[in-house]
């Protein structure tokens, strides 16, 4: 990413978190990007997009010539956060950042007229699972492999875009010691069949 604000900082602008947002998983251009965000004033998104594409958050996939003006395909630059410092404070942004552009995808979502959470597959899970850190990547690296083949759908009848978030944080609280069967050993903590 080119020298200036951090990715937290940049971020922390809401018309700059709804434009990555609307490009996760995708490429646009900003008139797709105009289209995709309508309330958002068309001076307002230019600025930003280009502050964002300056900071090598967006990167330009493609130009074309129309009516004499160039017209560019944004994709987000993958490595964009790479190497910002991850501090107590600028986690703690980006997470704000990250909650406060979930309940806004919610509240956009709630406005609809014929909502239906379990059709349209909104939900909410939390699990809280005791893992080593060569089972945390284990968890990562499967994770990714059972989402890949969905990764490059294109659009189509039927298919609609979704955002999958996920948010992993270690639990810093002491687990309880589990207590012994009567053959002394700790349960697995899975239930009996």
């Amino acid at each position: 990413m080119a020298s200036g604000p951090s990715l937290v900082d940049l971020l922390r602008h809401p018309v700059r978190w709804r434009i990555t947002q609307a490009l996760i998983g995708r490429s646009m251009t900003t008139g797709e990007l105009r289209d995709a965000l309508p309330e958002i004033p068309s001076t307002s998104l230019y600025r930003q997009v280009g502050a964002l594409a300056e900071a090598g958050v967006l990167e330009v996939v493609d130009e074309r010539r129309v009516r004499g003006a160039v017209e560019r395909t944004y994709a987000l630059h993958t490595g964009a956060g790479d190497g910002d410092p991850a501090d107590a404070d600028g986690l703690r942004a980006m997470f704000t950042v990250f909650t406060a552009g979930l309940a806004a995808d919610l509240d956009r979502y709630l406005e609809r007229p014929d909502i239906d959470p379990a059709r349209d597959g909104v939900s909410f899970r939390q699990a809280a699972l005791l893992l080593t850190d060569d089972e945390l990547r284990a968890l990562a690296e499967r994770l990714g492999e059972a989402i890949a083949p969905f990764l490059d759908n294109a659009p189509a009848p039927g298919r609609t875009r979704r955002v999958l978030s996920t948010l992993l944080i270690p639990d810093t609280r002491p687990d309880p010691a589990p207590p012994a069967d009567a053959s002394g050993k700790p349960p697995s903590g899975r239930p009996a069949s």
